[in-house]
């Protein structure tokens, strides 16, 4: 169980490329580096309290946490200017409360993947080269496979239906990969 102890909790808002996305970044870390949770519907909170109370408002679309942020996607129809005040003293009394933000069991499943030299290399250069880019922006990006020369990953938080990601996929990310790792990697892909 992952729970923010009661303390004074200090948050400021980060923009980032998808307009519609928020990074709320607090002075304390919130779940154990390197891990992330994304949340792209009420339906999918099960774990998280914190998510479930934050899509109550009507105008949450979908709520992401990863090290020290949360980063909340807004509906369309709503200005930032209009909720972001609401959303920032929500979760700061929520943190500051103590309760808890994911419930999670200790079992984590393990990759049916056999992990390979070239698999290694890409995880590192994903964990050194792009993640902290990517989480600078609100989101993260995780690996889910490799095979004939395509590594498969999975954009979450404010990546998610971010007009920019593609390109950020293909110009930088693709790009960084093939200069790496030349005649291993031919493409990178985003899972949906």
């Amino acid at each position: 169980m992952l729970q923010a102890a009661p303390k004074n909790v200090h948050i400021y808002l980060e923009s980032n490329p998808n307009p519609n996305s928020l990074k709320f970044v607090v002075n304390e870390m919130l779940v154990p580096e390197a891990m992330s949770f994304d949340f792209p519907d009420a339906e999918s909170t099960g774990i998280s309290p914190l998510a479930k109370e934050l899509f109550s408002f009507p105008f949450v679309d979908r709520v992401f946490f990863a090290s020290n942020f949360i980063t909340v996607t807004k509906k369309e129809d709503v200005e930032w200017l209009e909720i972001q005040s609401t959303l920032k003293e929500y979760i700061k009394k929520y943190l500051e409360a103590g309760k808890f933000i994911i419930e999670v069991n200790e079992e984590q499943s393990a990759s049916a993947e056999e992990e390979t030299e070239t698999i290694k290399k890409i995880k590192t250069i994903l964990d050194e080269y792009i993640r902290p880019a990517v989480e600078q922006d609100g989101g993260a990006i995780t690996y889910h496979s490799f095979n004939d020369g395509v590594v498969k990953v999975r954009l979450q938080g404010s990546c998610s239906g971010c007009p920019s990601s593609m390109v950020t996929l293909k110009a930088g990310i693709e790009n960084l990969f093939t200069r790496m790792m030349p005649g291993e990697v031919k493409a990178v892909e985003a899972l949906g």
